[in-house]
């Protein structure tokens, strides 16, 4: 991937819910001026979430996530529609797609206005508090005055809720959802720089990157590339080299370097090369910060030394990739972590969307940085863990815990130290 590309998990997300044949496929078709998503009369097309990037302007960078119908049924169709409710977890946006001829006046009597399945869905946006559109689609089947009626009683009666009349078929409607969705975007300004907000302009920072048998060809990894790009985008100055590098590199640089952020797998080697006064971090424990929650990943980290025989601990991913012979989850995190507490325990792996429902039955998680993940789905996963009263760390941290430099890798965090 180049620099200019905008991450998965970076990407504003807007998910489309509703029942089958509501529209959605075609709602998303019509607004991205593209064919994303297959359209069929067939119920129940979409079996499972769909993402697709695409950029929409003024907006930028979107994912748009086609979800099944709410009303499949079956045992394969709860599960369909509980994967369409775990969307909700790393959603930016929400349209409640409903089709303006299934709206029945017992509906419209209602005290919002909506069907009863509809507002299932929307008593979970609104309880994440995720900011959403309530989309009648196909208005192209009825009279302009009717849909116009309908869409009013609907309004008056969600408040400050956005309720958009359009039709994928004609095209009306589509330039007011495309403003209502730029309206409800998050502010991109204030999200967390990665480091940026603890740099100045002309800082020299030095990036200890190693290259190995693990390392991707002909490439930096994710977190790597973000980081050098926000040390650009402050206009500080990078400098990269590999662990037999870096003692001509601090000779060179020393008493300009500003920090140092290293791959947490050379945390030990790095930390005993440089002066102690000098600042030390890692990319894995930035990222704990900037799409997580670093106090909390922090203190997760002390039930290491409380494990016991027989414990479970899950060691999680958020992305897939092809496992190799010394791959950091499969391998080395659970060597490390046998190695530090000399205990017997039982280890579980998981990557990509797959986290559990249930880790009530683990007594710690070890996550990765979450790169690939949008922030609400990795703050959403350190948010379950508490709930069910399971500590969780991430790899850098507890890769400094176990080499004893944890204090020294969060000394650069004001609010944390």
């Amino acid at each position: 991937m180049s620099l200019h590309t905008t991450l998965q998990g970076d990407r504003i997300q807007i998910a489309l819910f509703g029942k089958r044949n509501a529209g959605k496929s075609s709602v998303i078709n019509a607004v991205t001026g593209q064919q994303l998503a297959i359209v069929s009369e067939v119920k129940g097309t979409t079996t499972d979430p769909v993402s697709k990037a695409m950029e929409l302007l003024p907006l930028g960078p979107c994912m748009f996530i086609d979800t099944p119908g709410l009303d499949d049924e079956g045992e394969l169709g709860e599960k369909r529609v509980e994967r369409a409710m775990q969307v909700l977890n790393r959603t930016d946006i929400a349209l409640v797609v409903i089709d303006i001829n299934t709206v029945e006046e017992e509906d419209l009597e209602s005290v919002r206005g909506l069907p009863p399945k509809e507002m299932e869905i929307i008593s979970l946006i609104e309880e994440k508090k995720i900011p959403y559109v309530i989309v009648l689609n196909q208005a192209d089947r009825m009279e302009d005055t009717a849909s116009e009626e309908i869409r009013n009683q609907i309004a008056m009666k969600n408040g400050t809720v956005p309720a958009v009349v359009v039709s994928s078929k004609t095209g009306d409607g589509l330039e007011e959802l495309k403003d209502t969705l730029i309206r409800l975007a998050p502010d991109a300004d204030a999200k967390l720089h990665i480091v940026g907000d603890l740099i100045e302009e002309g800082d020299i920072i030095l990036l200890v990157v190693p290259v190995d048998s693990a390392a991707p060809k002909g490439r930096l990894i994710m977190p790597q590339q973000q980081v050098i790009r926000d040390i650009l985008d402050n206009q500080a100055i990078a400098i990269v080299v590999q662990v037999p590098q870096l003692p001509k590199a601090l000779e060179d640089f020393q008493d300009r370097i500003k920090m140092v952020i290293t791959d947490s797998q050379v945390f030990k080697e790095v930390s005993a090369i440089l002066p102690e006064s000098m600042l030390l971090t890692s990319f894995s424990i930035l990222f704990a910060r900037h799409k997580g929650n670093l106090l909390k990943l922090v203190e997760g980290v002390r039930t290491v030394d409380r494990l016991k025989d027989g414990d479970r601990v899950l060691v999680a991913e958020g992305c897939t990739h092809r496992r190799q012979c010394e791959d950091i989850g499969t391998v080395k995190i659970p060597r490390w972590l046998k190695e530090h507490t000399g205990k017997d325990l039982v280890i579980e792996t998981c990557s990509g969307m797959e986290f559990p429902a249930d880790l009530s039955k683990y007594s710690l998680i070890i996550h990765c940085g979450g790169c690939t993940l949008h922030e609400k789905e990795m703050k959403h996963r350190i948010f379950r863990a508490g709930q069910q009263q399971v500590p969780i760390v991430n790899y850098g941290i507890f890769i400094a815990y176990v080499n004893g430099i944890l204090e020294r890798s969060v000394e650069v965090f004001p609010d944390i130290r």
